[in-house]
């Protein structure tokens, strides 16, 4: 509360979004409550997965919430991006005052208490949706703003992928001028959205995109293929070598006509392959749908490994 803030802004760490955040903050001053949420309409099959809510259509008041509930509520879900006033926190003091109190009430025995302390939360244990949301809906102290653009949750690896693609797809519309071009003369071939870092170096018999971003120092050989693929720090892939759906680690290496790739099942837990920090794939190797930890060196190929 330094400087005394007169708003707060929550977001989940999970989250893939535009994050509408100046239109959200105009529309929840305006609503005049305690906090808005950023909500979306989602299949009614999926639903469940997420906080299911209900919204006045009129007013875009809360009026019920339920944490992923066992039946359909409705196909309106959380986004896990919020604007709270500070009285966010008198809310939260009080419902920490109440579960004291009745903690207070309700004396067990030894045995009793043995047995919950493993499946009760502590007392101290404030929960956002189930404390905080749904007690408050339907009283005037919540509001929605829907989104209409992407927004997506981070569960897998893979997840990762899909959002840096909408994330390029969001500076073709609003950054174009952060994205690459080049038609395989003086400059590499690039397709669709594709992101490279001023500093990485691009040899212009390479092939580049869709969704792949480049970062620092990065350095593709000649011949090299990109497809769906995030490239960080320091790498080094070499002449005719293929990366598809995967992520590549800082500081590793590919080797001459090594492959790298993935299904590009995004929830799939090997969907994609990842190597971390400093892999070397030594040439003509293959690497399908693997996860291969940091500072291993790879001589044969795998698939649908984790390499620990």
């Amino acid at each position: 509360m330094e400087d005394s803030p007169s708003h707060i802004v929550l977001l989940n760490c999970d989250v893939c979004s535009s994050f509408p955040l100046p239109d959200m903050l105009e529309a929840h001053k305006k609503y005049g409550g305690m906090g808005t949420l950023l909500v979306n309409k989602v299949s009614a099959e999926s639903a469940n997965q997420f906080g299911e809510l209900v919204a006045d259509p009129e007013t875009n008041e809360l009026l019920h919430y339920t944490e992923k509930p066992e039946t359909f509520v409705s196909d309106l879900i959380n986004c896990g991006v919020y604007i709270f006033t500070p009285n966010i926190f008198n809310a939260i003091e009080d419902v920490l005052q109440q579960k004291k109190d009745r903690a207070n009430l309700r004396r067990i025995s030894s045995f009793e208490a043995l047995h919950s302390a493993t499946k009760a939360l502590p007392a101290d244990y404030v929960r956002l949706d189930q404390d905080i949301l749904s007690p408050l809906a339907g009283k005037k102290e919540l509001y929605t703003y829907q989104t209409l653009d992407f927004w997506e949750q981070i569960k897998t690896p893979g997840m990762s992928l899909r959002c840096s693609g909408l994330y390029l797809s969001q500076f073709r519309h609003a950054s174009p001028h952060l994205l690459a071009s080049g038609d395989g003369k003086r400059s590499a071939t690039i397709i669709g959205d594709v992101y490279i870092h001023p500093s990485a170096k691009v040899h212009p018999t390479a092939k580049i995109g869709p969704n792949v971003s480049i970062s620092a120092n990065a350095r593709i050989g000649a011949g090299a293929r990109l497809i769906h693929c995030i490239i960080l720090d320091d790498v080094e892939i070499m002449e005719n070598a293929v990366v598809i759906h995967s992520i590549v680690g800082w500081k590793s290496t590919i080797g001459k006509w090594s492959r790298v790739q993935g299904e590009g099942d995004h929830n799939a837990k090997l969907g994609i392959t990842i190597l971390g920090e400093a892999v070397d794939v030594e040439d003509e190797v293959v690497v399908v749908n693997s996860i291969v930890l940091p500072n291993k060196t790879l001589n044969v190929s795998v698939q649908e490994e984790i390499i620990l």
